[in-house]
């Protein structure tokens, strides 16, 4: 089914929405939640919270992109699990991602004095625009899906060491970029 189907099953109320959603995407948002938390159990939580999640909000909303929202959704209920198991006990997953990118994107506190959130997204986007399609589909597994290096080097045909290499110069890259915009990082 074409996601505007499905779109449109939602503003139509129909709970078949749900079961189409899942068809087409439940593996991506699996992939997603999984690459976060790193526990099946947490994972399906946020998969199901994710389709509540689309009920509740189409309609109003009416995505260009199903799969876009979607990612978009498991990605911050994911991150937000993790933040709260996170204070009972420590594990992978978001931690190492969140790690990487540190030295490029400013803290919380800089972001506040230097740039609103909305603005810093728009200097990334733009950094990403930028970019070649390999490139910036590299950036966007890795830090937004959470695509791990092993996986995605087989996927390329390199070595990890090698594709870790060049997101540490992609990564410098976007902290060269922010830091000319005037970003502190």
């Amino acid at each position: 089914m074409e996601d505007i189907q499905i779109i449109d099953l939602y503003w139509l109320r129909d709970e078949r929405a749900i079961s189409e959603t899942d068809s087409k995407y439940g593996a991506f948002c699996h992939k997603i939640a999984m690459n976060i938390l790193r526990s099946f159990q947490d994972s399906e939580e946020c998969v199901s919270d994710t389709y509540g999640r689309c009920w509740d909000t189409m309609p109003p909303q009416r995505p260009g992109s199903l799969r876009a929202y979607l990612g978009t959704i498991i990605r911050n209920l994911s991150i937000s699990r993790y933040r709260a198991s996170r204070a009972q006990k420590r594990f992978g997953g978001a931690e190492v991602l969140l790690s990487e990118l540190s030295d490029c994107v400013p803290a919380p506190e800089n972001i506040q004095r230097t740039v609103e959130a909305g603005e810093l997204g728009e200097l990334i986007s733009r950094w990403l625009d930028g970019l070649g399609e390999e490139d910036r589909a590299l950036f966007l597994r890795r830090y937004w899906n959470g695509d791990a290096v092993k996986d995605l080097a087989l996927e390329l045909g390199v070595r990890p060491n090698a594709l870790t290499k060049r997101l540490l110069r992609l990564r410098e890259s976007l902290r060269r970029s922010l830091e000319r915009e005037g970003v502190a990082v």
